[in-house]
């Protein structure tokens, strides 16, 4: 119990660790251009008057979002992203995140259309999605389009992503959390693609297994290293 002649120091404020005054949060962006206003069809002139508070790098900042979709399409990787989403996966968002960040040319939603978009930080807005209500149909494109199919999840013929030579034109899919991928595109896929692991769990999480995978494609074929 506290002595009641003993005075306790006051609750700090939540955003106050020491006690005192809040710090601060950290501004988001850039305000206003500041000189002479640049000249050129892709700079939005909103976004020069009241600043550019966007998730965007800095290359991108006070462009419209059209000429910012633009220029990433003119340099998109070969590589596409698919995601089964059965039962509404909350890391659909997250995966987005990431191929927008490695440049995927586009992403795939396999089975519902809907999607949490919670994950994705606004990325969808620059990042192409494409839906396809069931496997045949994705399955069905993906052939139209000369693209191999690569599933990423444990199975007993996955042979291990870190020695495997992944194709420049392919297309990496991964099924929900839990489930994994349907024994449809198990099928469908030219290989199934395992990530070593070294601990006690049997599996990580999907929007972790896709960033490790993005990114051997990434290693592959932008810089040049051999498996």
């Amino acid at each position: 119990m506290t002595d009641p002649q003993t005075p306790t120091a006051p609750a700090s404020p939540p955003d106050s660790p020491s006690g005192g005054e809040p710090e601060p949060k950290a501004e988001v962006g850039v305000g206003p251009w500041e000189g002479e206003l640049p000249e050129g069809e892709h700079w939005d002139p909103d976004l020069l008057a009241d600043g550019d508070r966007r998730n965007v790098v800095d290359k991108y900042r006070y462009w419209k979002h059209e000429a910012i979709v633009a220029d990433l399409d003119s340099k998109r990787h070969d590589f596409h992203i698919a995601i089964e989403n059965w039962q509404h996966d909350l890391n659909i968002g997250t995966v987005v995140r990431t191929a927008n960040a490695f440049l995927a040319k586009e992403v795939h939603i396999i089975g519902r259309r809907r999607w949490n978009r919670r994950g994705a930080m606004v990325t969808d807005r620059y990042q192409h999605v494409r839906h396809h209500p069931t496997v045949e149909d994705f399955v069905a494109w993906a052939q139209g389009e000369g693209l191999a199919i690569i599933g990423i999840d444990i199975f007993p013929d996955s042979v291990p992503l870190e020695t495997y030579d992944l194709p420049k034109n392919c297309v990496l899919v991964f099924g929900q959390e839990g489930p994994g991928l349907t024994p449809e595109v198990h099928e469908a896929a030219l290989d199934t693609l395992s990530i070593e692991q070294f601990g006690s769990t049997r599996s990580i999480n999907a929007a972790s297994a896709a960033a490790i995978a993005m990114h051997a494609w990434i290693r592959r074929h932008v810089f040049s290293q051999s498996v």
